[in-house]
């Protein structure tokens, strides 16, 4: 264990971290500014901001000797005995020299930028730079330059922390970006006939301190002190990744990653990032209704849940297909209510759509082939009830054989799943249920078409390929007339009060043993339930990054 102190402060690191001294400093609850370092990526110990005074302990006699110049701490390792101090008149003026620095040549056009709010060099500027302003205002030029299909360069406003490139040549393997010319002329651009494209490209633009790169689809629409942010999962494929989610008035503007060390680290795909526009498709079913011979009509939710009971009683024999893209929570409400029943009710596990191959970048970062959030956790829920995993595919094929009262299938998959034939053959039951965001061929078959929710606008979990357990709460309301798949299988099941989905999750963790690890309160990384899953036949990979 190393004794680090800290302006006066003692704190104690673990031999197998190996942390500098910004990260020794966050541990005691001290900030040290920075632009160039980020814990994702090599240091380059370029924009001198960390600077600070740094020096070690004699272990026999305890006397402290410092470096008669000051340091930058992200290339400053914390050792045992090393000593730092962050907040001395000579730190502080280096910093504001750094800071005054920085804006002699930077655009003051702050009311125009979109990383105005969230711009780290503001924030420094009011914490730590000059009171005054020594150098004449210039006026700002905005010279803007597309780097790729996804993002843009506002060339005056970058200070050359590097990040970017670096990300692009750790991170991805492409290096599409580079440094061009020297002194105070250098800027960054693209390798000539290279640009910006690869499938991580957006997070330069998280990975920016300051307005200089700026996301082509966010950019000048929203304000980021008028969005709330939620903790989230990604849906677009089985990494799980953790998102942010940041909305306004229940409309969803931005995602961004949320560090998570255990899933995606500090990253996030283009598809996760860019994915959300269905939520608000002018296409998207708003309400239940049911058909009437050749037509249909809407119907009320207010009566909906006791008509589709009686009728679902009357037809006899049931069967319901898990769609893997609901949380564990509305897989195991469905089955339990299918099982109510029908104690024989046949469960299946809907399409698992898969596009290509895994993509696995230099840096670690897999995007997943396997198009959606939860088939491990649906599997679990599916293999507590019947002991083992039916697949649609397999359903099908009972059906040809057997009779089938009725069919309730949910859904949710934001492009095409199902085709003509295949809706054909479910459309052989006496009543078909269908529940999902938009029209399909079953749902035109469908004798009951309920709307479903999207990834933003639901509570639960989702175990992603690696048998991890994430939690989300809903960052948006769901349209008018639409409600959320737990919430309608809440009331068949004629719990009290409204949906609650960490407390199904709970009744899952004491009845499920695939679950028992989710017991209490989940953490901001998951839950790992490797081992307890249902095992497929293969082993549970390496982590994804």
């Amino acid at each position: 264990m190393a004794t680090v102190t800290i302006d006066g402060q003692q704190i104690e690191i673990p031999d197998e971290l190996r942390l500098n001294a910004v990260q020794a400093a966050a541990r005691a609850g001290i900030e040290v500014p920075h632009y160039c370092w980020h814990p994702g990526l090599s240091v380059a110990g370029s924009c001198r901001m960390c600077l600070i005074e740094a020096g070690s302990r004699d272990p026999q006699t305890g006397e402290i000797s410092m470096i008669p110049k000051l340091v930058p701490g992200c290339q400053t390792p914390a050792k045992d005995g090393s000593v730092f101090v962050t907040n001395s008149e000579k730190v502080q003026h280096a910093r504001a020299m750094v800071e005054e620095d920085l804006l002699l040549n930077h655009p003051i056009d702050c009311p125009i930028c979109d990383k105005a709010g969230e711009c780290l060099l503001q924030d420094y500027h009011f914490q730590y730079g000059q009171d005054e302003r020594r150098a004449d205002v210039r006026p700002f030029t905005s010279r803007r330059r597309d780097v790729g299909p996804t993002v843009t360069l506002f060339v005056d406003r970058c200070i050359n922390c590097s990040r970017c490139v670096r990300f692009t040549r750790e991170i991805t393997g492409t290096a599409e970006l580079m440094m061009v010319g020297r002194g105070s002329h250098t800027e960054i651009d693209v390798v000539p006939g290279f640009p910006l494209d690869n499938n991580l490209s957006g997070n330069v633009v998280d990975l920016c301190p300051v307005g200089a790169l700026g996301d082509k689809d966010f950019l000048y629409k929203q304000r980021v002190w008028f969005m709330n942010r939620h903790a989230g999962v990604c849906t677009g494929c089985s990494t799980g990744c953790s998102i942010w989610t940041e909305e306004n008035q229940d409309r969803v503007y931005r995602i961004k990653p949320r560090e998570n060390l255990e899933v995606n680290k500090w990253w996030i795909c283009n598809a996760g990032r860019y994915g959300y526009p269905h939520v608000h498709s002018d296409k998207r079913l708003l309400a239940p209704s049911r058909r009437k011979g050749d037509s249909t009509e809407t119907v009320d939710w207010s009566s909906l849940a006791t008509e589709l009971d009686g009728r679902l009683r009357e037809a006899g024999r049931l069967a319901a297909v898990l769609s893997p893209h609901l949380t564990v929570e509305e897989a195991y409400l469905l089955a339990t209510y299918a099982r109510q029943l029908d104690p024989e009710a046949r469960l299946a596990l809907g399409p698992v759509p898969v596009i290509g191959t895994d993509e696995t970048f230099p840096g670690g970062f897999t995007i997943a082939a396997e198009k959606c959030p939860n088939r491990r956790g649906v599997e679990a829920v599916l293999e507590h009830f019947t002991g083992s995993v039916t697949t649609l595919e397999g359903l099908l094929d009972e059906l040809e054989n057997s009779t089938m009262g009725s069919i309730w299938v949910s859904a949710g998959y934001k492009s095409d799943w199902i085709d003509e034939p295949t809706a054909a053959r479910l459309a052989k039951a006496d009543l078909l249920v269908v529940q999902d965001m938009f029209a399909s061929p079953l749902s035109e078959r469908a004798g009951y078409v309920l709307p479903g929710a999207a990834f933003a606008e639901r509570d639960g979990s989702y175990v992603n390929r690696h048998d991890r357990l994430q939690s989300a709460a809903r960052a948006i309301r769901p349209p008018g007339g639409v409600r959320v798949e737990g919430g309608l299988y809440w009331r068949l099941l004629e719990r009290d009060g409204l949906y609650d989905a960490p407390a199904v999750l709970q009744e899952m963790a004491a009845t499920i043993t695939q679950f028992a690890a989710a017991a209490g309160e989940i953490p901001e990384v998951g839950v790992d339930l490797k081992g307890n899953l249902l095992a497929d036949g293969t082993t549970a990979g390496e982590a994804t990054v």
